[in-house]
């Protein structure tokens, strides 16, 4: 079994806040914008999906400032949450991928049973007279806020596979289709449920952390975003492929229990192998137990 790290969310050049971290300690990550050039009457407006009780209209706008408002049309993906818009008869949670990205999940054998960790960038907000913004001073945090376990792969140029419910992914939207790329770009769908390797679990194939807790916290205390303070086996061996894009050993440092790691810049999707590393099966499998159940 492999691991994805799956970077997603608002990030520096898309959304360029960001995700909020709210008061009562839940956290909420905020999906890219849609490009209009590919929005279509499937397409959601941020007014049009729900956290809890709230639309993320109104978090875009208060966080952008106006730059984002509720009536943009957002790129919803990863689609982990059930309750966040209204859905069809038989939805399964779902991620998509294309270009360079799907290409390296290619080429690193990513298949059926193996396990995408989301995280992305997220900072501490407030309330002042009624709209959101950031705490003064908070610090800007590479946090983990969900996952997907992969029942199935399918290439979205052949839609005759796709299932009519995912049919309003993004990634499905015709207007995305360019012959070049069309075999490097993929949806993968959830399992059901969670099944891992010799460790007993009672937990969807895929989900959200509602709540941070210092666990799914990547960025190292004290440290900018892209340092992160690792478990010690993470540190990549000699006989290891370790993890991708961070084979580059002047990276890493150890510690007497952790490894802190200057994480790479660019790709999205970090993948490592449980057979290299089977300590990873039960750090997952503690990281799920915070979640609650949905």
């Amino acid at each position: 079994m492999k691991i994805i790290l799956s970077r997603k969310g608002f990030d520096s050049s898309a959304g360029r806040v960001a995700s909020p971290i709210f008061p009562s300690g839940e956290m909420c990550s905020l999906p890219i914008p849609e490009p209009a050039s590919t929005a279509t009457n499937q397409s959601k407006r941020y007014a049009e999906i729900s956290f809890g009780n709230c639309s993320l209209g109104t978090v875009v706008d208060d966080l952008t400032q106006g730059k984002i408002t509720g009536d943009r049309m957002a790129h919803l993906d990863p689609d982990l949450s059930y309750d966040s818009i209204d859905r069809q008869a038989n939805w399964k949670p779902v991620f998509g991928q294309s270009g360079a990205a799907e290409r390296h999940l290619q080429n690193c054998n990513v298949q059926e049973g193996d396990v995408f960790v989301f995280y992305g960038w997220f900072r501490q907000v407030e309330q002042c007279a009624g709209r959101y913004r950031y705490v003064r001073g908070a610090p800007d945090l590479h946090i983990i806020f969900g996952w997907l376990q992969i029942e199935r792969r399918i290439a979205v140029d052949k839609r005759w596979e796709i299932p009519a419910w995912a049919l309003y992914h993004p990634h499905c939207n015709p207007k995305r289709t360019r012959t070049k790329y069309s075999d490097l770009d993929s949806i993968y769908i959830a399992t059901d449920d969670l099944k891992l390797p010799n460790i007993a679990i009672n937990k969807p194939g895929a989900g959200v952390f509602h709540r941070f807790d210092p666990a799914l916290c990547l960025t190292a205390p004290g440290r900018s975003r892209s340092w992160w303070q690792l478990p010690g086996w993470f540190y990549p061996g000699a006989e290891k492929a370790g993890l991708s894009y961070h084979s580059d050993v002047s990276r890493w440092t150890q510690g007497e229990s952790h490894v802190l790691l200057h994480s790479a810049g660019r790709g999205q999707e970090f993948v490592f192998d449980c057979q290299e590393y089977p300590e990873a099966l039960a750090w997952l499998s503690d990281l799920l137990c915070l979640s609650r159940d949905t």
